[in-house]
């Protein structure tokens, strides 16, 4: 039977991220939901994300992506922080508004030492993706229940 609850709450995470991730606070992220390996989460609009031509930057939509990618994982095997990136790929596909934009994260593949997920990033007021990435995390060994 699959499980129903994340391994980590949203509170959990938060506290996580507040105590351990100081580089977010560039960002602003702000995690809406986590599951057993998915994830929501929003960058809110701020002109520091925006690169010359009007657009919000590929290095912070890439980020975006990374760290609910990082959620979706920690939902499904729990707080376990040195879960890390080995591989990040991803594909613009079309500018997006000037808004807060939404990414949702889903694992494709868990297993014992590593995920596998992709994740879609869309405007706030646009269902059209602007943005797919891939992603591979590592997952160190767990503790033994």
């Amino acid at each position: 039977m699959a499980e129903s609850q994340a391994r980590i709450s949203l509170e959990e995470f938060e506290r996580l991220c507040a105590e351990s991730a100081p580089f977010l606070r560039h960002y602003d992220f702000r995690t809406e939901d986590i599951g057993v390996g998915s994830a929501r989460v929003r960058l809110p609009y701020d002109e520091r994300h925006i690169r010359p031509g009007g657009t919000v930057s590929g290095p912070a939509m890439m980020a975006l992506a990374d760290f609910c990618m990082w959620a979706a994982v920690l939902g499904a095997i729990g707080n376990v922080p040195l879960a890390v990136t080995t591989s990040l790929n991803i594909n613009f596909l079309r500018k997006p508004d000037n808004t807060d934009i939404l990414c949702h994260a889903r694992l494709l593949k868990q297993g014992r030492r590593l995920a596998v997920g992709d994740m879609w990033l869309h405007a706030e007021n646009d269902g059209e993706p602007c943005a797919h990435a891939t992603a591979t995390y590592s997952i160190p060994p767990l503790p033994e229940n």
